[in-house]
């Protein structure tokens, strides 16, 4: 007891702590988020349980696939050569498999082997087995729906797809809930009543009430970061019922690269852990992997390489990430940035082409809480003012760049250059405006799908802005020594992964939309269109002048990267006039292109003749005539010239590439225009049922004649025609 005989008092530096009742209320807020976090946490667990559940089957099934193709002669890598193998390969035991599925009784029955050799055959198995389970990925596409394994793979993610990238987060947050409060209500418990708190003794009392201010400073600290909404949200989300399983695939084909990034996660595959970092030594690894990654503003999953890059960029400060086209250089990117906001920063830059600038403000603000401001075009002034104000990420293009104006005292957090191989000349005024930009900041983070390896002086003008006294270490015979070998030597500074080092898993597709804004020749002949009301007109108006068209301009940038990477492509469109306008930037190297009016085995003829081309190639195709019946393997980027009006006549196309016997991971680009008839189209056939309808109640008709025109196809012209004409304020015939 205190000297005055009372309960005991706060130290006078330290503010009253509540007790009896007020504490029991601060206890009951308290219990009641431990008791969601403990929710979410159960529900999140239990989700990725019934996943582990559905894949345990199909990856025992792929385990004995791989088993069965091993020799049984590999043995000898286990147990040093002491084995005789003859013998048993002689008896019908030709593979690890088999050996695996033999009792040791079966096994000795085979002349010559005795019991020992038999124990030591079957352990050596298992061994092998064992590092097979380790590494093997699973793969699903469209063609195993009838599997009842796969379809039960895909059900159970598909819950915890839809349940949101904030999921992860809220389940990190959960943990902590739990963890920081448990502790701190058994501590606080005599404060709930001042007869406990008076037998407790002085160090008791003390605890006690330091306990209770340490919850009630937890519970603000949880309501002003919204914790209740997220954990309430999370647990609603992860408990809703399963889907069909129709609705289950139509939802995988067009989101694959979630369930990719998922199961991957899920699985806990090995990685080639020298491919995923890019074959950096181990010191500059140890320092990347070292970086802590904070998500709070991020509202994406990343893959396990992805994280890295983001740390990399990081860690490292100023660098280069060169991935292959298709692995997610933005997303690397943007995590970078959510994670300097929360670390305090608060403006960023990304310059890029113009073709991208739309695109990587939609990408910035549906993957992160950041907002994004286009420096750029006719409201470019007062974005710039918006963004010096208030923060953000300011989108810009390099020629903008030149004659940006920001107050020097205004502190930019990073600098993000896209397509990097831009600035490779340093006499260019694009070039000696990064330069100055970078000068700006300690943090630049350079994106380019271009392998460095094969430009080796670009290489070294993209490092002189980055750091400078790497370049005199940058020499052409690293690079004749391989890949690898110059990887390592520029390590500080360069990070490059491809897809097949790190792509082992679900997904075999990866699909973005590519989003841009209409040139104004492409703007004056969509609103002709409008006018007109002629719903086909609109769809194609991107490209009614090929010279100044804004898709064609991205359609340029991404064959030019696939060529890069030695990559095949193949573009779709409905229409043939679009696909004479691409052969007519393309050059007429092409093959195509493709369409109804080439009879079935010249078809079939051009799809040889590209798959036979060596390394690069390009085929045009139109979207009814390539999506059926042919196999079109040899291409690993699929490049879509506008949305179509039913999902499964592109989903068609796309399987024509993404299918048994393709080797590389294919990357689908749709090429979209923002505000316009494109955009009017995903909105209303984006939705799961619509999508659904669509893909599960075709009729025959549609089913057996893809091009066919149903009546959802004219009802759905009609309302985009109408309401187009309704925000652009034309009526039919006004241009």
């Amino acid at each position: 007891m205190d000297r005055d005989g009372g309960v005991g008092l706060a130290e006078p530096w330290a503010r009253p702590a509540p007790v009896g009742r007020q504490a029991r209320a601060v206890f009951d807020r308290a219990a009641k988020l431990v008791a969601m976090a403990e929710a979410v946490t159960a529900d999140h667990a239990r989700a990725r349980a019934e996943v582990r559940t559905a894949l345990a089957p199909l990856r025992q099934a792929r385990v004995r696939r791989e088993l069965e193709t091993i020799p049984v002669t590999r043995l000898k890598d286990v147990t040093e050569g002491r084995l005789r193998l003859g013998a048993m390969e002689l008896a019908g035991y030709d593979s690890v498999a088999k050996v695996l599925a033999a009792r040791s009784y079966d096994l000795r029955q085979v002349p010559g082997i005795g019991a020992q050799s038999a124990d030591q055959a079957i352990a050596a198995a298992r061994q092998i087995a064992a590092a097979v389970e380790e590494h093997v990925a699973v793969r699903i596409g469209a063609e195993d729906r009838a599997d009842p394994a796969a379809t039960a793979l895909v059900v159970a993610l598909n819950r915890l797809v839809n349940a949101g990238p904030e999921v992860p987060r809220a389940a990190d947050t959960a943990a902590r809930v739990a963890a920081e409060l448990t502790p701190l209500l058994a501590e606080a418990h005599p404060a709930g009543a001042r007869l406990r708190l008076l037998v407790a003794g002085r160090r008791g009392r003390q605890r006690a009430q330091d306990a209770v201010r340490r919850i009630e400073d937890l519970l603000a600290e949880h309501t002003a970061d919204g914790t209740p909404l997220l954990l309430t949200q999370a647990s609603t989300d992860l408990l809703r019922p399963a889907a069909r399983a129709d609705e289950a695939w139509l939802d995988f084909e067009v989101r694959a690269a979630e369930y990719g990034v998922l199961l991957a996660e899920i699985a806990e595959l090995a990685p080639d852990i020298d491919a995923s970092e890019g074959f950096l030594p181990t010191s500059v690894s140890e320092r990347v992997r070292a970086q802590q990654l904070d998500d709070t503003h991020r509202r994406v999953s990343l893959r396990g390489y992805q994280a890295f890059g983001a740390r990399f960029a990081l860690a490292q400060k100023r660098v280069v990430i060169g991935d292959e086209m298709g692995l997610g250089k933005t997303i690397q990117a943007i995590a970078a940035l959510a994670h300097l906001r929360a670390e305090g920063s608060s403006h960023f830059l990304v310059v890029c082409p113009a073709s991208v600038l739309v695109n990587w403000s939609r990408e910035i603000e549906s993957r992160s809480a950041l907002d994004a401001y286009r420096l750029h075009g006719n409201h470019r002034g007062a974005a710039l003012r918006e963004w010096t104000r208030d923060g953000g990420v300011g989108v810009t293009t390099f020629d903008a760049l030149v004659s940006l104006d920001v107050p020097d005292d205004v502190p930019l957090g990073m600098l993000v250059v896209d397509e990097a191989h831009y600035v490779k000349n340093p006499d260019t005024r694009r070039s000696q405006a990064v330069a100055r930009w970078t000068a700006r900041t300690d943090r630049v983070l350079f994106l380019t799908g271009t392998p460095m390896e094969n430009h080796v002086e670009e290489f070294r003008n993209l490092v002189q802005h980055l750091q400078p006294g790497l370049v005199p270490h940058i020499r052409q015979s690293d690079a004749v020594a391989g890949s690898q070998a110059f990887r390592r030597a520029v390590a500080p500074a360069y990070l490059r992964r491809n897809q097949q080092d790190v792509l082992t898993e679900l997904p075999e597709l990866a699909q973005s939309d590519e989003w841009e804004e209409f040139s104004r020749a492409d703007l004056a002949a969509y609103r002709s269109a409008v006018a007109a009301g002629n719903f086909m007109a609109m769809r194609r108006a991107a490209y009614a002048v090929p010279a100044r068209s804004a898709k064609l301009q991205r359609l340029r940038e991404l064959v030019a990267e696939a060529a890069e990477n030695d990559l095949k492509v193949v573009v779709f469109s409905f229409f043939r006039d679009v696909l004479s306008s691409v052969r007519l930037v393309l050059g007429p190297s092409v093959h195509g292109p493709l369409t109804g009016a080439v009879p079935a085995t010249e078809r079939q003829r051009i799809v040889d003749a590209f798959a036979a081309a060596p390394g690069h190639a390009v085929l045009l195709s139109q979207i009814q005539a390539g999506g059926t019946g042919l196999n079109m393997q040899a291409a690993s980027v699929v490049i879509l010239c506008e949305p179509q009006v039913k999902p499964t006549l592109e989903a068609q196309a796309i399987g024509r590439a993404h299918r048994m016997g393709q080797i590389r991971h294919v990357r689908v680009h749709r090429l979209l225009i923002a505000d316009s008839v494109d955009q009017r189209m995903l909105d209303i056939l984006g939705t799961k049922q619509v999508l659904f309808d669509a893909y599960a109640r075709r009729s025959d008709l549609a089913e057996s004649t893809p091009d066919a025109v149903d009546i959802s196809e004219q009802s759905l012209a009609r309302q985009i025609v109408a309401e187009e004409q309704t925000r652009l304020s034309l009526t039919k015939g006004e241009g």
